[in-house]
C-alpha cells in the first residue's frame, strides 16, 4: 500500500506546495481546494477554525490518508497548538534568514493583524526588522486566474500592494507567507530585484519526503473541490493540468 497524501487549502495555493512535493518525491496526492470557503484569510478565526477542523475530519473519514498538509499558512499560524499530529503545516521560513536586513512577511490580512505571528516572529530571537504585510488583494489576484491573463493588471495591484511598503522600509527579505503568492514570484522578482523571495514549499516537500513508508514510482494527482468543479477545470486547464476535478462534500 503506497503513501497516500492529501493537499488542501481555499484554492490554488495548494498547488504551490504540490509542485515542490513532486519534484522532491514521488507521491501519489490528493489535492482538495475548498472554494466554497474562499478565502481563509478573511474569515474570523472561530469561524476559520470549524472550517479547518470540519474539513480535516471529512478528509481523514473519505481518504484515509498518511499524511495531511494543511496548505495555508493563515490556519497553520493561528492554530498551530490546536492542530491534530499527522497535519503538516506551512509556516514562513524565518528560519532560512542568515543574514542581517529588514523582512516583510507577506501575509493573508487576518494573519498579519494576528498575536499568532507576533508570538511566532518573537521565537526568533536574532530578528530585529519585521515588517507583516497584509496580501489579501494578491491572494485573490491569483485566485481569480488574472495572473495569468491580465499581466498588466497584476504587476498594477502588486506594485499598489508592495512598492511603497518594500521601499520605505528598506526590505532586504520577504516571506512568501500564503501559498498563493509563488504564482506572482516571476512579477515580483521583476519589479524587487534587490529583495530575496523565501518560499516554505521546500521546507514542506523536505518534511514529505523524510516520511517512511511504501513510495509511489510515479507522481499522481487526483483533485476535488468543494465548489464549482467546471469553474476550477478551466483555471487548471489553463495552468497546464488536465486532471479531471471532483466534487467533494
Amino acid at each position: 500500500m503506497k503513501m497516500k497524501i492529501v493537499v488542501f487549502d481555499s484554492g490554488l495555493g495548494s498547488l504551490s506546495i504540490i509542485k515542490a512535493i513532486q519534484k522532491k518525491t514521488k507521491s501519489d496526492i490528493i489535492y482538495l481546494a475548498d472554494k466554497k470557503n474562499f478565502p481563509y484569510g478573511k474569515k474570523t478565526k472561530s469561524q476559520l477554525y470549524k472550517i479547518v477542523s470540519d474539513t480535516i475530519k471529512k478528509i481523514s473519514e473519505r481518504f484515509d490518508p498518511d499524511v495531511i498538509v494543511l496548505a495555508s499558512n493563515t490556519p497553520s499560524l493561528l492554530f498551530r497548538e490546536k492542530l491534530p499530529k499527522n497535519i503538516i503545516t506551512v509556516l514562513p521560513p524565518l528560519q532560512k534568514i542568515q543574514k542581517p536586513g529588514n523582512i516583510a512577511i507577506l501575509a493573508t490580512e487576518i494573519v498579519a493583524k494576528s498575536k499568532e505571528l507576533d508570538n511566532y516572529i518573537s521565537e526568533f530571537n536574532d530578528l530585529k526588522d519585521v515588517w507583516k504585510i497584509n496580501c489579501s488583494e494578491l491572494v485573490e489576484l491569483v485566485e481569480s486566474g488574472k495572473f495569468f491573463t491580465d499581466e498588466k493588471n497584476c504587476v498594477k495591484t502588486i506594485l499598489k500592494v508592495l512598492k511603497d511598503e518594500f521601499k520605505e522600509n528598506k526590505i532586504k527579505f520577504a516571506t512568501l507567507s500564503s501559498t498563493h503568492l509563488p504564482f506572482l514570484l516571476p512579477f515580483m522578482k521583476k519589479y524587487f530585484k534587490k529583495v530575496e523571495f523565501l518560499d516554505p514549499a521546500e521546507d514542506v516537500a523536505i518534511k514529505i519526503s523524510k516520511l517512511k513508508g511504501p513510495r509511489s514510482t510515479r507522481n499522481s494527482l487526483s483533485i476535488y473541490t468543494t465548489k464549482s468543479p467546471k469553474a476550477l477545470q478551466r483555471n487548471l486547464k489553463s495552468m497546464g493540468i488536465s486532471n479531471k476535478v471532483n466534487l467533494f462534500s
